[in-house]
């Protein structure tokens, strides 16, 4: 039977980070300052959904310890209408340099785990940032360790589907545990009736049971989005979605992990 490792993001934000509230350009809430960085160096895809087809220098280089972080970072505060700051550093997506990092070594892989620690330090104490979030690749790659080593907060996202719930289950009970990440489950394509109704507590408990983890939300399957194709960002286009609402709600919730 195949078995499929879960899709993951790792979230690390400083002690002093302010509650997030969703706001308006003129609220008078504090901006925050949100960093994403793509970890997934074998099959890239953040900078195709952000529309980024050139960089100075990418992600790759500042872990190949050829330029600094800062020169990594782009700034696309001005595609949200929020008061937030949102920054991106984008994986290579050539081939040439999915090749490069499919071939290194252990001993490049603990070098990039200083750098991204290095990387982590950087940003929430010397450039403010109030969170970052490393989306890494599915399965047990180094880039995805590494991510692990450094976040505060690991989120797994899957399915009920069996191959991914056996991929998932090797995953918290050979590696999480192992760390002690504070681990939270984001369940994807639920049955709408499941996600929404009576049916929920009994979802929360199934998943504790089977993963021994908490659930952090779970996401009902939208045809909407199946439809947009990947071609926009759903949530800023659709504010009054309830997809979009069921991400304000995880926002919250990961701020108070």
């Amino acid at each position: 039977m195949p078995i499929n490792y879960p899709s993951m993001l790792r979230i690390t934000f400083p002690s002093r980070s302010r509650p997030y509230v969703p706001s308006s350009p003129s609220s008078d809430t504090p901006s925050l300052q949100v960093g994403l960085m793509d970890l997934d160096f074998r099959a890239p895809s953040l900078s195709t959904i952000l529309n980024i087809e050139k960089a100075q220098y990418w992600l790759n280089d500042y872990l190949n310890c050829i330029c600094d972080i800062k020169d990594v970072l782009i700034d696309l505060s001005e595609r949200i209408a929020q008061k937030e700051k949102f920054y991106f550093c984008p994986a290579n997506p050539s081939m040439d340099a999915i090749r490069d990092m499919s071939s290194k070594d252990r001993k490049w892989e603990m070098r990039a785990l200083t750098r991204l620690l290095h990387l982590r330090n950087e940003l929430l104490n010397e450039l403010g940032f109030d969170y970052i979030i490393f989306d890494t690749s599915p399965g047990i790659q180094y880039s995805s360790i590494n991510a692990i080593v450094v976040a505060d907060v690991v989120i797994v996202a899957t399915t009920f589907d069996n191959s991914d719930v056996e991929g998932t289950k090797r995953m918290l009970h050979g590696l999480y545990d192992l760390f002690e990440k504070k681990t939270e489950i984001l369940l994807n394509k639920v049955m709408y009736a499941e996600a929404f109704n009576v049916k929920r507590d009994r979802l929360y408990r199934m998943v504790k049971d089977i993963y021994q983890a908490p659930l952090l939300e779970a996401i009902s399957c939208f045809c909407d989005i199946s439809k947009a194709e990947g071609k926009i960002i759903f949530v800023q286009d659709n504010p009054d979605h309830l997809f979009t609402k069921i991400m304000e709600e995880i926002a919250v919730k990961i701020d108070k992990l």
